[in-house]
């Protein structure tokens, strides 16, 4: 996606006309700055961009990974900082996979024993979680050091990283080329464009994995006193191996009912609560009410009320992903060696389904040649005071 492109689409999601938003963008310029960023374990060099607003948004994209390392904020008393997880390093994101900002794919998400068929043909993928595969089988877009395409400064400041996969990689059909464009205009909203193409008929499910913090970096009180809106009137609840039932149940009466604010944390401990407990936490897909939409719309809100920090997330996929960091048990640093604990960060991914390959009623996530796979999502920030 070209920065015009960028700049357009948040003017429409936005809901600014055109001239007005225009105006605003050209009095303030959003500066991108490419640098060294260390090197993986073979030796091969890791860059990273930094896209920075005017009044000190910034966000540090890592190309291994195509990785959001920082997006750094301000508070309701103008201090700034860090709100997602992460390693100060490439050498942290490659020596650990715990996903954190990173790019997932080629599917993002479980697939059931790793297999799904497409034209008749069985396919088998890599399993890493327990009976299932999750974000690619291990050796995903997340492992990948993508190379980057173009860096951009002005109205919007962007940066586009590309990846070819072979064909038959983990598994799957066909040789994919994805694209992340990651473009920051004046207000501060990062959108994040997924795209990809293919040789033959094949899957893709891509997303952005960050963990947020909103209270900042290695709060003391965690990541899940916050207030979380999904408009959302049905999850696809799990079984006990966190693949989808197929059911589409709804939230009415539950802990996962967040159509009005709810404090995460109240949720968390809901011992009767089957859901919950299969989950340790929350770590369901929502089934936006929005469904899939041709250009980004609400997919959930956030609100630290300590810091007065807001978060919304928008996308045109149909789901969303809520996982508290139920999996994360403090045994690998983060930033500035802090120790990430279980609920020390929220993830919102907006996806498709969880195994819609293996279950038609949730849709497709199929493409084919000639018809490319498009994901655009947008994490906007704001102040409540």
């Amino acid at each position: 996606m070209t920065a015009p492109v960028a700049a357009a689409l948040a003017v429409m999601v936005l809901g600014v006309s055109a001239p007005v938003m225009a105006e605003t963008v050209n009095a303030q310029r959003v500066e991108s700055r490419r640098i060294a960023a260390g090197a993986l374990s073979d030796g091969s060099p890791v860059e990273a961009v930094e896209l920075r607003n005017g009044r000190g948004v910034s966000a540090r994209i890592l190309s291994y990974g195509a990785t959001l390392q920082s997006l750094i904020v301000p508070d309701r008393a103008g201090h700034f900082a860090d709100v997602v997880l992460g390693h100060d390093s490439a050498a942290g994101y490659e020596a650990v996979q715990d996903y954190f900002g990173t790019t997932v794919g080629r599917y993002a998400n479980r697939i059931a024993r790793g297999r799904f068929t497409l034209d008749g043909v069985a396919y088998q993928l890599p399993i890493n979680n327990g009976l299932n595969s999750l974000h690619g089988g291990g050796k995903g877009f997340d492992r990948a050091n993508w190379r980057i395409v173009s860096v951009s400064s002005g109205a919007t400041a962007s940066v586009e990283l590309r990846h070819v996969s072979p064909d038959g990689e983990a598994g799957y059909p066909g040789e994919v080329a994805a694209t992340v464009t990651y473009s920051m205009d004046a207000s501060g909203a990062l959108t994040i464009a997924f795209g990809a193409v293919t040789t033959r008929p094949t899957i893709i499910n891509m997303t952005n994995h960050a963990l947020f913090n909103l209270s900042g970096p290695c709060a003391p009180g965690g990541a899940t006193n916050v207030r979380l809106t999904i408009p959302a009137s049905h999850i696809t609840p799990v079984d006990s191996t966190l693949i989808p039932t197929g059911e589409l149940r709804p939230v009415e009466n539950t802990v996962f009912d967040f159509r009005r604010e709810r404090v995460v944390a109240q949720g968390l401990r809901a011992a009767n609560d089957e859901q919950i407990r299969i989950g340790r936490g929350y770590d369901h897909n929502f089934v936006l009410d929005k469904g899939q939409t041709a250009n980004p719309e609400l997919a959930a809100r956030m609100v630290d009320p300590a810091s007065g920090r807001v978060l919304e997330i928008l996308s045109t996929e149909p789901g969303v992903q809520l996982y508290t960091g139920n999996f994360i048990d403090g045994t690998s640093p983060g930033k500035a060696g802090c120790l990430y604990r279980m609920g020390d960060g929220i993830a919102l991914e907006p996806q498709k389904f969880p195994d819609t390959p293996n279950q038609p009623q949730f849709g497709t996530a199929r493409i084919d040649p000639g018809k490319p796979y498009r994901h655009i999502m947008i994490i906007r920030t704001s102040i409540e005071q």
